[in-house]
């Protein structure tokens, strides 16, 4: 009998039980989802949530065990803080348990361990019940069961239970021992950080035919594997890194489906919150368990782009005798825009931008994607899109000699090179070609003037025919 077939066996035995045990204890107050009148989500970057709930509760004056259900199942326990809104006063906590070990028919099995439940047969003939006592040994890699008279594995029948533990919840639950002054219905709220709750952005643009405009669409991806539901929550987003004391990393949860959903567009409002920046949703949303969920971030169009072409190289092979160093080598494709205008100039939090570009029929085709870090306003932003496909280069060392030094500390080295840049295009493209140059440099000769973009980095802008070629050299010397 497989494990599958042998859990729902038992199913019938813990339904029959289900009802009267999982009520709560006597000296139990129990708060469920329908006392909610507040909801409150701050989400973090880094699988991180803040949930404020508000809920009436009515509450015994003195001592009271309240069992606050359906929080999340990766609440971080030593973070929840309860506070009486309507009478704080004298309202005092004395200790709080989270039972998050769930009631599954394998889970209430393994309580039963030591203890006797009923094993009931059905005659396959009469359709006749009959019951016997046994006393579960073990349940790992099936289930032994002592009869008076002899042993057995697996399970002859169904099994019945007499009760359920009281640390099995069919929710996840807080249960908290507190003091009350007044008794009577109070305003509670309960926070605490959770995981299972995390945010993404998202973007998708389109560029115009001539490469030189984009319209730009934002969209938050809100993902909740918490093991709760958040119905009609305010909803805030805070983007930026934060410092977390890391504990050992738990054991990996299993994988949950999760069905996409896209909210009804409505802009978030920004504002900075100590050294990040804060997004509220200007609506009530429902954060379903389970529940991947898009939300409306910002919109621009008629963004003005850059495009442009680059070639760049590496430092190594100006201190050695290399020859050819690539053939047909890829030119890589980037765009770039400034975080300003109608629409932007806004901090853009990190994620992924999706490039689309409509074909001759007017068909939006994919053209590439590339992450961007959290952007403030006025930033520029740059994409890498992927490689050219009509630009290639031959790139070559032409000559090397040492001209003086005997040791790493003062070699001087001059060197000769050779790129000759294809453009296979109907029309012209300007292509920059980039050098990392090591140490202290000085350009000799070259075929076309260098900028220095940086201490150690020299540029070229070569304008390359359509469907023909160009070829820069250059000598530098390099003393290190």
């Amino acid at each position: 009998m497989t494990k599958k077939k042998l859990l729902n066996m038992m199913i019938a035995g813990l339904m029959a039980a289900s009802h009267a045990s999982l009520a709560a204890p006597r000296d139990e107050t129990v708060s469920t989802a329908s006392d909610q009148h507040g909801m409150a989500v701050t989400i973090y970057n880094d699988n991180l949530a803040l949930v404020k709930e508000a809920r009436r509760v009515r509450l015994a004056r003195d001592f009271n065990q309240l069992a606050w259900r359906e929080v999340s199942a990766q609440m971080r326990p030593e973070t929840a803080q309860l506070r009486n809104v309507s009478n704080p006063v004298g309202f005092r906590l004395q200790e709080q348990n989270f039972d998050f070990d769930l009631l599954t028919p394998q889970k209430l099995l393994e309580k039963y361990v030591g203890r006797e439940v009923s094993v009931i047969r059905t005659h396959p003939t009469t359709g006749a019940e009959t019951r016997e006592a046994a006393t579960v040994l073990a349940t790992h890699g099936g289930v032994v069961l002592q009869f008076a008279d002899r042993t057995e594995t697996g399970v002859p029948g169904r099994l019945a239970f007499p009760g359920v533990p009281d640390t099995l919840r069919d929710r996840p639950t807080l249960v908290i021992s507190l003091a009350n002054p007044v008794a009577g219905t109070q305003d509670l709220e309960l926070s605490y950080l959770t995981g299972g709750l995390s945010w993404r952005a998202d973007y998708v643009a389109e560029l115009n035919a001539r490469d030189d405009q984009l319209d730009l669409n934002g969209w938050v991806t809100l993902t909740n594997q918490s093991g709760a539901a958040y119905p009609n929550a305010r909803l805030q987003l805070v983007a930026g890194d934060l410092n977390r004391v890391r504990d050992a990393q738990p054991e990996p949860r299993a994988t949950m489906a999760m069905a996409a959903k896209v909210a009804d567009a409505a802009e978030m409002q920004q504002e900075s919150l100590f050294e990040y920046h804060l997004y509220t949703l200007q609506r009530p949303t429902t954060l379903a368990e389970n529940q991947t969920k898009q939300v409306a971030l910002m919109s621009a169009t008629r963004v003005p782009v850059k495009k442009e072409f680059l070639l760049e190289g590496a430092n190594y092979y100006y201190s050695g005798q290399y020859g050819e160093l690539g053939q047909k080598m890829k030119v890589g494709v980037f765009v770039e825009f400034t975080n300003e205008g109608e629409g932007l100039g806004i901090p853009l939090p990190r994620g992924v931008i999706r490039l689309y570009k409509k074909d001759s029929q007017g068909n939006a085709q994919f053209v590439g994607e590339d992450r961007i870090d959290h952007t403030p306003k006025n930033e520029t932003v740059r994409l890498k899109l992927g490689d050219a496909f009509d630009l290639t280069a031959d790139k070559k060392q032409t000559a090397f000699q040492k001209l003086e030094g005997t040791s790493r500390y003062n070699y001087v080295f001059e060197s000769a090179y050779e790129i000759v840049l294809k453009n296979a295009k109907p029309e012209a493209v300007t292509v920059k070609v980039r050098e990392p140059m090591p140490g202290d440099w000085t350009m000799v000769n070259e075929s076309q003037p260098h900028t220095k973009a940086a201490s150690g980095t020299a540029e070229w802008r070569v304008l390359v025919p359509a469907e023909g070629k160009v070829t820069l050299s250059y000598r530098v010397r390099v003393r290190y």
